[in-house]
Formats: structure tokens, C-alpha cells, sequence
């Protein structure tokens, strides 16, 4: 069984896919790091039209400067321009890890319902998934500045104290895709807001429940 996690960034798919692969021994993989093994073979003229010169000139290891030069909508069209670049690569991971008839969980904001209704099609019950989000944009700001994890991408790139409320709403806003996206498939779509570790067991429940 393939076990596909997606959602926004900092709502919890790396720590769900750490708890599911400890609790059942499965191995698991970020898109983050498919994105990078692709990366370097994507055609130059492809790449432009992948990441906008703009982005391209930006400083991304720069919240502050990041979010002040481009709106919600244009960093969350860009992650989800990164996304399409990667379903062709977890699209080759799931099959390898399917024919060899290894369980493995992958889990990235690259993972949309979309991908998900094309793999369930093209592989069916070899497939099961779910949607992590965030809606509640104070709490997020007050929970991250909490956070705990090694080299948080958050703290560590943001100085200026109104960018957390930015990547607050943008965080918040792409979950309203995710979930708008899920209800075309029936796809299950757990918020994170509250409750962190018992919504974390409750998906792996979802997951691992036949």
C-alpha cells in the first residue's frame, strides 16, 4: 500500500508520516526531496515557465523579503506550479514501490487531490490518502513560534515580526484549495488547529483502517 499525505506546508505531514512509519515500519520520503532529485534535469525553458524570473531573482532563504515582494496568491500559484513538476515523479516512485510490492508512505505539499484521483485511476487499491490543513491564522502564528523543530524554515528565515502573519494567511488560503480540491474526489481532509497529536492518531487511523 502506497500512503499519500498532502497539504500546505507546516500543517503536519512530516510528523504524521514519522508516527506512521515508526508505528508500522513502513519507510517514507518527502516530494521536498523528489523535487530536488528532478530538478536538476528540468529543461532551462521549462524551468522559467516552472519558476518565474521573479522568483527565480528572489532570495527564498528570505521570508521577509519573499512575502513582501508577492502577494498569497502568487506564492501559493507558484508552490502549486512546483507541485504538477512533481507528479510525474511520484507517479514513478508509487509504481516502483507498488511492482516491488513494498508498502511506503510520501507525503508534500506536491501531493494534490488531483494527483491522487489520477494515481487511484491508474492504480487502483493500491492507494490510500489524506489532507492535513490550517485555518485558524492566529493560532498558527502563536503555535510556530513554539515550534521545536530543527531548522524550522520559518523561524530561521523570518526577522521581521508582520511576515509570520503573512505566511499565516498563506498557509491558511492554499488549505482552502486543498479542501475545495478534496471535496471533488471525497477525499478526507483533517484541520490541525487544534488537538495537534490526537488529529495526528486519528489519521493514521484513517490510513491504516481498511
Amino acid at each position: 500500500m502506497i500512503y499519500l499525505i498532502g497539504g500546505p506546508p507546516k500543517c503536519g505531514k512530516t510528523t504524521l508520516a514519522k508516527r506512521l512509519s515508526k508505528s508500522k515500519n513502513i519507510p517514507w520520503v518527502s516530494t521536498d526531496t523528489l523535487q530536488c532529485v528532478i530538478k536538476p534535469y528540468i529543461n532551462k525553458k521549462d524551468f522559467s515557465k516552472i519558476f518565474p524570473t521573479s522568483f527565480q531573482r528572489c532570495n527564498c532563504n528570505n521570508n521577509d523579503e519573499k512575502y513582501s515582494q508577492y502577494s498569497t496568491n502568487e506564492i501559493i500559484k507558484a508552490y502549486q506550479q512546483q507541485a504538477k513538476t512533481s507528479y510525474e515523479a511520484i507517479d514513478m516512485f508509487a509504481i516502483c514501490e507498488i511492482t516491488d510490492g513494498n508498502d511506503f508512505i510520501i507525503e508534500g505539499y506536491h501531493i494534490e487531490p488531483k494527483l491522487v484521483a489520477e494515481l487511484n485511476k491508474k492504480y487502483p487499491n493500491k492507494l490510500r490518502n489524506i489532507f492535513l490543513i490550517k485555518s485558524d491564522e492566529s493560532k498558527f502564528v502563536s503555535d510556530i513560534k513554539k515550534s521545536t523543530t530543527p531548522n524550522d524554515w520559518i523561524i530561521a528565515r523570518t526577522n521581521n515580526e508582520g511576515t509570520y502573519g503573512k505566511i499565516a494567511k498563506m498557509i491558511c488560503e492554499y488549505g482552502k484549495f486543498f479542501e475545495k480540491e478534496s471535496k471533488k474526489y471525497d477525499f478526507k481532509v483533517l484541520n490541525m488547529d487544534n488537538d495537534f497529536d490526537n488529529q495526528i492518531n486519528k489519521a493514521i487511523d484513517d490510513l491504516t483502517t481498511a
